[in-house]
């Protein structure tokens, strides 16, 4: 990439003025938190973070941005796994969402809540809590990462299988353009049919068409009872038959049923405090599966008892156990979240968020093992994720003892590998985290030029000076 020239003191000076010296970040020990990613995979470059108080100063801060031809980078909770939140150079003016963190309005009658782009997901579900009403998005990120990120990303999580992915959760968007012009779309409507709908464009296009400043989220009534159960079995193939028995049994009180390899578990008990696998012996696979009733605790538990009881006397699963109180599930729940970041203590991770046909889970799975371990015969694979909307993290550990370094110097070879048998699959290779910097030429390479041409020209539209997080998606 050609570095354009870093941002002039003089432009620095106008951008402060819009929100003040104390929300205009300059000094090297200011911008460090903005400046990294989970991953580090990519060390950020800036002047100058933002941290504007309202839409408005937003706003203020686009206009300026197309006056000086200033590249500017939405940013959240600074949890995104694809690089889309870090500035690439000097040139480019950090916009940190952070400060718009209120709650502005929960309405218990219409189930919906206004949030700012800055609110934490946690505090999104605790608001929700409080009005005795639902959030359902949860992610393991979700003390950190704010819900213009989670928006921006159209973020998944376990809770895809019952209520969707975060555009599904969402009702109207406040958002300002790269003109400085601000979209007022904070409607609560269920129905609008007055043409194109730029809320559901927005969501998902990892602030490279508009910055996300506010939305109206969906919030259900809080279930009446929650089972959690950790089952061990065999092979994805019976994860399958559980799957459909489930479906079957439980429809939409099925709200999580999540896959994990007993690699994955190992690392979890290693490097995870407070950690303990929660059935007697160790087996080949996992799955937490989660039942949540509008009736009743207990009918919630029959349901769970009644599908895993079915499934031991027909050796579908090989044991289970259903957790006996809150810390128990807390503790269940817990395995399945950290285990994405008990893989670093491990050493090089190179990593695939990817999505297949649900019943062809299994098949990636045995074919990705089977072309990844021919390439790199002591690789350690780690694969878990959500199995019942076919995403699965697809994620491979260095040999013990390798130089990290080196194996990672093999990502787009083992990517070319693993992602080869998804297309074959018709399936994606980026089910949940996004785009951003790591998997922009992947976007090209597997998209239709037809798909391409239009989101180029839908991001030239609205975005003419290419200042709106330049270097991303497209």
């Amino acid at each position: 990439m050609n570095q354009p020239p870093a941002i002039s003191d003089a432009t620095i000076a106008r951008f402060a003025a819009l929100v003040g010296e104390g929300n205009a970040l300059r000094s090297p020990d200011l911008l460090a938190p903005y400046l990294t990613e989970p991953r580090d995979l990519y060390k950020g470059r800036t002047r100058l973070v933002l941290r504007p108080g309202s839409t408005a100063e937003v706003a203020a801060i686009m206009r300026l941005a197309t006056e000086t031809r200033t590249p500017i980078v939405p940013q959240g909770g600074n949890t995104g796994l694809v690089g889309g939140q870090s500035p690439r150079s000097e040139a480019e003016v950090v916009l940190s969402l952070s400060r718009m963190n209120r709650v502005r309005d929960v309405d218990p009658v219409g189930r919906t809540m206004v949030v700012e782009a800055g609110v934490i997901l946690a505090n999104v579900q605790a608001a929700a809590d409080g009005a005795g009403l639902f959030f359902p998005l949860s992610l393991g990120s979700e003390g950190s990462c704010e819900i213009g990120g989670n928006l921006s990303s159209n973020a998944g999580g376990t809770a895809v299988l019952a209520y969707g992915n975060a555009r599904d959760l969402c009702l109207g968007l406040e958002a300002v353009l790269p003109s400085g012009e601000i979209l007022p779309g904070l409607r609560r409507l269920k129905k609008d049919n007055r043409g194109y709908d730029w809320k559901d464009l927005l969501i998902g296009a990892e602030g490279t068409l508009a910055v996300i400043t506010a939305a109206v989220l969906k919030l259900f009534p809080k279930p009446a009872g929650r089972e959690v159960a950790y089952v061990g079995l065999a092979s994805p193939e019976k994860a399958l038959r559980l799957l459909g028995r489930a479906e079957a049994r439980a429809g939409r009180q099925l709200t999580a049923f999540e896959l994990m390899g007993r690699r994955g578990m190992e690392f979890t008990l290693r490097h995870t405090e407070g950690a303990r696998d929660p059935l007697a012996a160790a087996h080949a696979w996992y799955l937490l599966v989660e039942i949540s009733s509008q009736r009743s605790a207990e009918d919630a538990r029959e349901t769970l008892e009644a599908i895993l009881g079915s499934a031991l006397e027909d050796d579908v699963i090989e044991d289970a156990a259903i957790a006996q109180s809150l810390g128990d599930a807390a503790t269940f729940w817990k395995m399945r979240e950290a285990m994405s970041w008990a893989q670093k203590p491990e050493g090089g991770s190179i990593k695939h968020d990817v999505a297949v046909p649900v019943a062809r889970v299994a098949e990636f799975i045995a074919a990705a093992d089977k072309a990844v371990l021919a390439a790199i015969p002591d690789a350690r694979i780690v694969a878990f994720g959500h199995l019942g909307d076919g995403n699965i993290h697809y994620n491979v550990s260095q040999p013990v003892g390798a130089d990290k370094a080196g194996f990672l110097d093999r990502w787009t070879e083992v990517n070319a590998i693993v992602h080869g048998i998804v297309d074959a699959m018709d399936g994606t290779f980026s089910a949940e985290h996004g785009i951003g910097q790591l998997k922009r030429l992947e976007l090209a390479r597997t998209k239709n030029a037809a798909e391409m041409a239009l989101m180029r020209s839908i991001k030239q539209t609205l975005d003419p000076y290419q200042i709106l997080n330049p270097g991303k998606v497209v």
